[in-house]
């Protein structure tokens, strides 16, 4: 019949549609977090991740599934990409090599303690990485790129929210104590700011930490911790080379495709994001807009994975994932204070 929408037009169009019950619930529930955040404070993130926990019984439902898994992968996926709106060449330059070495060293040592750790503590490699480049990184959004390239199963579907969840309350703990570390110790604009931008795990909190000891270590701390983000593209093609057969046997397992590509579509996003930024494409209007609709990406989409768990799996986790991420977090606070101090 001519002017028919051909087969495959006609099956995108369905897919579409069956996403949009859960794509709207779990937009509903990140906006409830965002207004609940902004009304009280608070971590906009971990509100979105129980928020979503409340509505778990919907994540089975045949007519909310489809969009709730679309969130929690594809739209997870987007929004990581979009972080490197925020990351300019010149900010990475700007920081000269000892302070980048300091924190190349925290960034591989801590993924290496995690790994250790979690060896130690019975857990699998996928568990210390995950949980380690997290802390080492940028925490909760770490924490969903880096497990978007491990295996995929319930389990890690499960670790990852309890990684959420602690690196998140750690991180704005963090926020509260390392501005009075820094003024016990006497530490000067620079080295504060390399203590801050260090060390705590999201964005936001090196920024509110920065700023309550003046303008200079709020700088230094920002671009510190923007170097930590960009940090992400790499580690993230490392653990997917590293994980590549297992990634591909839990997909094949779970009818999905069975050869996975070894970069995957969302790196390339954040690397393009970078190299427009770096040049001058992106103006402060556009770059604001972009980081937006990355938070937004990525509050829907904690919302979504909160919505395929519940209380009780988190629960089940144990005591082991807790102190895990306490003892990173302490490891990269103490390596990279002692290398401040050193240089002072």
């Amino acid at each position: 019949m001519a002017g028919a929408p051909a087969p495959r037009a006609r099956a995108w169009a369905q897919q579409v549609l069956s996403w949009l019950p859960g794509s709207a619930l779990t937009a509903v529930i990140a906006l409830a977090a965002t207004f609940v955040s902004t009304l009280h404070g608070g971590p906009q993130l971990l509100y979105a991740l129980f928020f979503g926990v409340a509505f778990h019984y919907l994540s089975q439902d045949g007519k909310t599934k489809p969009g709730i898994e679309f969130c929690s992968r594809t739209l997870l996926r987007f929004g990581v990409g979009l972080l490197g709106a925020r990351i300019t060449a010149t900010q990475i330059v700007g920081l000269g090599w000892s302070t980048a070495l300091i924190v190349v060293a925290g960034v591989v040592t801590t993924i290496g303690a995690g790994l250790l750790l979690a060896r130690w503590l019975g857990m699998t490699r996928a568990q210390g990485v995950l949980s380690g480049g997290s802390v080492a990184i940028c925490g909760a959004s770490a924490a969903l790129a880096i497990s978007a390239v491990l295996p995929r199963d319930k389990e890690g579907e499960r670790f990852t929210l309890m990684v959420v969840v602690t690196v998140t309350v750690m991180s704005t703990v963090a926020m509260v104590l390392y501005p009075s570390v820094a003024r016990v110790l006497n530490l000067p604009p620079e080295l504060a700011g390399l203590f801050i931008g260090g060390t705590i795990h999201d964005v936001a909190q090196v920024v509110g930490a920065g700023y309550m000891l003046g303008p200079a270590t709020g700088d230094i701390a920002t671009i510190v911790k923007l170097f930590r983000v960009a940090m992400l593209a790499l580690v993230v093609v490392v653990v997917s080379t590293a994980f590549k057969r297992a990634r591909e046997a839990s997909h094949a397992e779970g009818g999905g495709k069975a050869r996975q590509p070894l970069v995957p579509w969302f790196l390339w996003v954040f690397v393009a994001m970078v190299l427009l930024n770096s040049l001058g494409a992106l103006g402060t209007q556009v770059q604001g807009a972009l980081n937006d609709v990355s938070r937004g990406c990525l509050v829907v989409a904690i919302a979504a994975l909160g919505m395929k768990t519940s209380f009780r799996q988190l629960a089940s986790a144990g005591w082991r994932p807790f102190v895990l991420i306490l003892a990173e977090t302490l490891w990269l606070a103490a390596l990279v204070l002692a290398c401040a101090w050193w240089r002072r």
